[in-house]
């Protein structure tokens, strides 16, 4: 599975625990959101990650 920018912002926006999370990695941490964004990423998703399904949906062809 790899990280791709629009489908971690698309699962971010619909949903609201990660768009939590989100703010807190950047204020925590000090990060840029694109840094927080790839920190979610390895933290909730990849690698059997809460939300791995739920992202890996957003990588499936539509129809």
């Amino acid at each position: 599975m790899k990280f791709t920018k629009s489908q971690m912002k698309q699962l971010i926006n619909e949903n609201k625990e990660l768009q939590i999370r989100l703010k807190e990695l950047m204020e925590e941490h000090q990060l840029e959101k694109n840094f927080a964004l790839k920190a979610l990423y390895h933290t909730e998703v990849a690698e059997g990650g809460k939300y791995q399904l739920a992202y890996q949906a957003l990588d499936s062809p539509k129809g």
